[in-house]
């Protein structure tokens, strides 16, 4: 399989943790250290570019497709959705809102799946995070 993103990098990262991130956020928070590469965004002026930043909507695009990836992803957000009772505010703490809220933004441009923008309607009241926004139309 062509791996022009190293989405590897992504999977290594998730191998040994994933399954304890999602039993976390399944009961209602997140641990910061899993926020990048469960959700993975944009790097921005705030946080930086880290391993896990992703660099445009393409890549975005090959995330959600890549199998494995994109039903961990689809998996997180699901799990979210369950969560309707609460805040982003509330599972992930400010900082990590904003991320949650970055990441939610980037994959609802890459596909016009109804789950992420569900979660992204319920959960920031249907407005996108405005730097990815602007990221976007960079990379287009």
């Amino acid at each position: 399989m062509n791996d022009e993103y190293n989405l590897q990098r992504f999977l290594t990262a998730q191998a040994e943790t994933y399954d304890d991130a999602l039993d976390i956020l399944r009961r209602g928070v997140m641990c910061t250290p899993y926020m990048d590469f469960i959700f993975p965004r944009f790097s921005s002026e705030a946080d930086g570019e880290t391993q896990y930043s992703i660099s445009s909507l393409d890549e975005a695009t090959a995330y959600l497709d890549f199998p494995i990836l994109g039903n961990r992803y689809r998996e997180s957000v699901e799990t979210l959705f369950r969560l309707v009772d609460s805040s982003a505010r509330e599972v992930f703490g400010e900082a990590d809102a904003r991320k949650l809220h970055a990441s939610l933004t980037l994959f609802s441009e890459a596909t016009n799946e109804v789950l992420l923008r569900s979660v992204l309607a319920i959960w920031f009241d249907n407005m996108v995070d405005e730097e990815t926004m602007i990221r976007i139309g960079q990379y287009n």
